[in-house]
């Protein structure tokens, strides 16, 4: 039950309180709180962070297109454009559509026009990113070059090359490349952790990258629950443990609340419960203070596309950890 009638919120924009304004305005079919937010915003990490969240709620409307019309020299409404693009091929692809090429088509040939004329922007290298999975196969040839270091697989290495020299350690970009890695071998796992691990290990302190290796973790969860007894183990194994502990020291304790990923501070408090770490657990839980977000949570339940029974679990989960009972974590 939930503990005194809390229900954690999910909204995309977390606690940037200024993209939650904009999205709002967003859904609404405007576009002027968009632009002006983009205006506004420095820092690549919050660019490429707020692009992200106003694509996925503009791929569904045509207002990045009003906005493109009324504003045909816009930079912004240009990158902005590109991200729908490539959203709505990702979206095509999952559910196997019949204009999934037609589409990937188009967001390739938007990211190449927002690439030459926003040349110092990550966000445009970040998209051709997200677009590789598409080619799971690796016929193209960006695709399959050669690693950085041993142990990982070929990949679009240079499309991650070229994000990271705009900035470098760029979240999204590495959340990218892990699932070009799943989408590339479904199978064994062990290409994914190689991944996480040398991108946690190469990451400096305060980086998002730390949280990284988190979410490979919860992928292996969710693949074994059906073939392995008691898994509650897996969280309290000692590297389990160990990747908990360097995502809290080396990411968490040194975060910006309003620019922290709620899937990464989700994957975190889950990550530190899961290994019966609850005073520390607390402390993210108590940082998420109203949000909350279905994924990693909705893994521990019989039916992982509920959110309903995902929202019990966090509930369960926060009120342990942040009410000082002494019971283990449920299944």
């Amino acid at each position: 039950m939930a503990a005194q009638g809390f229900r954690p919120v999910y909204h995309p924009a977390g606690q940037d309180h200024a993209l939650r304004g904009a999205v709002q305005e967003l859904r609404t079919g405007r576009w002027v709180a968009m632009a002006g937010l983009l205006d506004e915003t420095t820092g690549w990490p919050a660019w490429t962070r707020r692009t992200q969240v106003l694509a996925a709620v503009a791929a569904g409307t045509d207002v990045v297109a009003t906005w493109r019309a009324e504003q045909p020299d816009s930079v912004p409404a240009l990158v902005m454009h590109a991200r729908v693009a490539v959203e709505r091929a990702v979206r095509a692809h999952r559910t196997n559509h019949p204009r999934t090429r037609e589409l990937w088509q188009e967001a390739w040939t938007a990211c190449l026009d927002a690439a030459e004329l926003a040349p110092a922007d990550p966000v445009p290298w970040v998209c051709r990113l997200a677009l590789s999975v598409l080619d799971a196969q690796q016929r193209m040839e960006e695709h399959r070059t050669v690693p950085p270091a041993p142990m990982l697989p070929p990949g679009p290495w240079g499309l991650l090359a070229e994000a990271e020299k705009r900035d470098p350690y760029n979240r999204e970009a590495h959340h990218r490349m892990l699932q070009f890695v799943y989408a590339r071998r479904p199978g064994p796992l062990s290409e994914a952790v190689n991944y996480a691990q040398w991108a946690a290990s190469s990451a400096p302190v305060g980086s998002a990258l730390h949280a990284l290796p988190l979410y490979v973790r919860v992928e292996r969860y969710r693949r074994e629950r059906g073939y392995e007894r008691a898994l509650d183990l897996h969280w309290v194994a000692e590297d389990a443990v160990r990747d908990a502990r360097r995502a809290m020291d080396d990411w968490f304790l040194f975060c910006a609340t309003d620019e922290a990923s709620l899937l990464d501070l989700n994957h975190l408090a889950h990550a530190l419960y899961g290994a019966l770490k609850f005073t520390d657990a607390a402390r993210v839980f108590e940082t998420l203070g109203p949000y909350w977000t279905p994924q990693p949570w909705s893994y521990r339940t019989a039916h992982p596309d509920e959110r309903g029974a995902a929202e019990e679990v966090f509930l369960r989960a926060r009120s342990r950890c942040l009410g000082g009972a002494e019971a283990r974590p449920g299944p």
